[in-house]
């Protein structure tokens, strides 16, 4: 597990523990759940940028022998953390070191981290209809999510290379529970999240279409959005589109506050199934 140590990837490794994997935490920094005994994942540090120390680390090392797979998760998580050369250089020479390693050693399958920033966000331009899904044109905006895009794109050549199936999980805006408390804010102005069509993704969502991706009948190279079943938002979807996105045509199919990030094909395929709301809090 590459970025086990992140926001999502402490939620991950912890969902992988209590369903009976062993995981090897991957990452530049320790875990703050290390020390946790209700987290023992060993921890190895790398730099995913170098090969040979990605290589050795998917091998598990002498801390864990015989890795099955890996889920790749360690990234720059946004395109405002550092200038958009180191985020586009850091992002995609990681994802290549270790979509490289995997295929060195054979291993049975890599899960890794796209984004739903490959869809057009801030979606300054409309979509062409919503929900938005992975039919839709990719139209990466930042360096990042042109990374993501050309990940998506190496995956599918190592895949054809290797014979690894690959899963590209196209993760919405990854909340924690402490996250919920400024829903709020965002509820007088619509255009205040509508970069990402209101979309967002649970921490308890991420950790499970990982562990369901590990475990789904696959093959090649694909990607799934992966967000929650609602938005963010207490008004109905279809009212937010109709004020900001006008003429975009909205399929009967979505709920009275359901996702505009279409999530149906990894409910078909991984058998994902985000049962959490931040409306239960």
């Amino acid at each position: 597990m590459t970025g086990g140590s992140g926001k999502a990837g402490r939620a991950v490794v912890r969902d992988l523990l209590e369903h009976g994997h062993e995981v090897l935490n991957v990452d530049r920094v320790p875990s703050a759940d290390s020390n946790s005994p209700d987290s023992p994942a060993p921890f190895l540090p790398a730099d995913l940028t170098d090969f040979g120390q990605t290589l050795e680390a998917l091998s598990g090392a002498e801390l864990m022998p015989g890795v099955q797979a890996v889920v790749h998760l360690a990234a720059l998580p946004s395109p405002v953390v550092a200038t958009p050369d180191v985020v586009f250089r850091t992002n995609i020479t990681s994802t290549h070191t270790v979509f490289s390693a995997a295929a060195r050693l054979g291993l049975e399958r890599v899960v890794w981290a796209s984004s739903e920033t490959t869809l057009g966000l801030p979606f300054d331009r409309p979509p062409d209809y919503a929900p938005v899904d992975e039919q839709h044109e990719l139209r990466p905006e930042s360096s990042y999510a042109l990374s993501k895009v050309l990940g998506e794109e190496m995956a599918r050549q190592f895949s054809r290379w290797s014979g690894i199936p690959f899963i590209a999980l196209r993760f919405s805006n990854i909340m924690v529970r402490s996250d919920y408390e400024r829903f709020a804010t965002f509820w007088d102005d619509p255009l205040t999240r509508k970069w990402n069509l209101w979309s967002y993704v649970d921490e308890s969502h991420v950790a499970q279409s990982v562990r369901r991706s590990l475990e789904a009948d696959v093959r090649g190279a694909d990607a799934f959005i992966i967000a929650a079943a609602d938005t963010v938002m207490q008004r109905p979807s279809r009212d937010l589109m109709a004020e900001v996105f006008p003429g975009v045509q909205v399929a009967d199919r979505v709920a009275e506050y359901g996702t505009l990030l279409d999530i149906e094909k990894a409910r078909r395929v991984l058998g994902y199934a985000p049962e959490f709301t931040w409306r239960e809090l």
